[in-house]
């Protein structure tokens, strides 16, 4: 009976020992071997994909703004008038298979797609919200799952972005009335309501987990951390969460403060460095001037100097993230296609 006792004591130690582990203080040589597939990779494609692809940057007949994928700050449109477009979403173009190949005839070795945006619209179905692919007309598909899979089957590896800031998750305080020029700051930088923290961070890990363990996400990819309730301690929580769940995924320092943070990997974003960094990084860039699709947006890059960016980053110790823009149907623009295949020819 003693003995009985002492095996199960050691094996309670054994077990609180593996949950002590304290993974933002990772040793080089480990940090390295876990690193060591992404710095191998050096280009992968990122994926910018929702509800905003339908409208291509224009809702009721206004362009105005930038980026496709904030049409819904750009042009102050309520949160009830934007929820809407979950029953008008129907990309039944979309054919991961089809990406997956694009991807590595281009040469690249890994995909990022957008797993939820800020809008809160979630690419997969979750056990967490009805704001998802299986309350929408494409109900019984889910695009992170045949993208995953897809990728397996290609032989690339598979990451998944995630916002930290939600405009439709009860906790953000986000118009739902005509708003003022002064309230679109509540969408670039909302604020929480108050006593809600706690459960929106909840949720998060919910989801997280969800990606992890349905999607086998390689890396979790954030953003949004600049609204000021998101703190260095919630990113070191989060960050210390994931890695407990699946130790080898690799994260972006957007899951914290990206100033300050810098593991796993920086994140440039539109430009890159001038000279090598200390520390693992990837710079992401649009094709054209949009990340999400954008019908009147024909600034694209051409061939030439999408190769002249990934050799020069390359060169620098960093990785590549270009991206692509799917439009309402689901399909990449062919002008997008066009130039990989013509980057991936020059690769070789």
């Amino acid at each position: 009976m003693k003995n009985y006792i002492l095996l199960i004591t050691l094996l309670l130690g054994t077990f609180s020992g593996f949950a002590q582990v304290n993974y933002l203080e990772e040793s080089e040589a480990d940090f390295a071997r876990r690193m060591e597939w992404f710095t191998d990779a050096e280009y992968g494609m990122f994926i910018h994909f929702g509800l905003y692809s339908q409208l291509g940057g224009i809702y009721k007949g206004n362009d105005e703004g930038r980026y496709a994928e904030w049409i819904q700050c750009n042009q102050k449109i309520p949160k009830s008038e934007y929820i809407k477009l979950i029953k008008t979403w129907t990309p039944k173009k979309y054919n991961a298979d089809k990406i997956a190949k694009l991807a590595k005839k281009s040469g690249m070795k890994y995909i990022v797609i957008t797993s939820k945006h800020h809008e809160g619209f979630c690419l997969f179905e979750s056990e967490f919200t009805e704001y998802d692919i299986a309350s929408s007309p494409m109900k019984g598909r889910d695009f992170i799952k045949e993208l995953s899979d897809a990728c397996k089957k290609h032989g690339l590896h598979f990451g998944t972005y995630y916002s930290i800031i939600d405009w439709n998750h009860p906790s953000h305080d986000i118009p739902d009335e005509n708003a003022s020029e002064q309230d679109r700051e509540r969408w670039r930088n909302p604020k929480m309501i108050e006593g809600k923290k706690a459960e929106y961070v909840q949720y998060m890990k919910n989801q997280v987990k969800e990606l992890i363990e349905k999607y086998d996400t390689e890396i979790l990819w954030f953003d949004g951390d600049w609204a000021d309730y998101w703190t260095l301690e919630d990113g070191d929580d989060l960050y210390q969460y994931i890695r407990e769940l699946k130790p080898d995924i690799i994260i972006n320092n957007r899951v914290s403060k990206r100033k300050i943070f810098k593991k796993d990997f920086g994140t440039p974003e539109q430009f890159h460095p001038d000279s090598k960094l200390k520390h693992y990084w990837e710079a992401c860039y649009t094709m054209n001037d949009s990340w999400g699709y954008k019908i009147i947006d024909e600034d694209w890059k051409s061939p030439k100097e999408v190769y002249e960016k990934l050799q020069d980053i390359n060169g620098k110790g960093g990785n590549f993230l270009l991206n692509v823009g799917p439009d309402g149907n689901g399909e990449v623009p062919k002008v997008s296609a066009d130039i990989l295949l013509k980057v991936g020819k020059m690769l070789k």
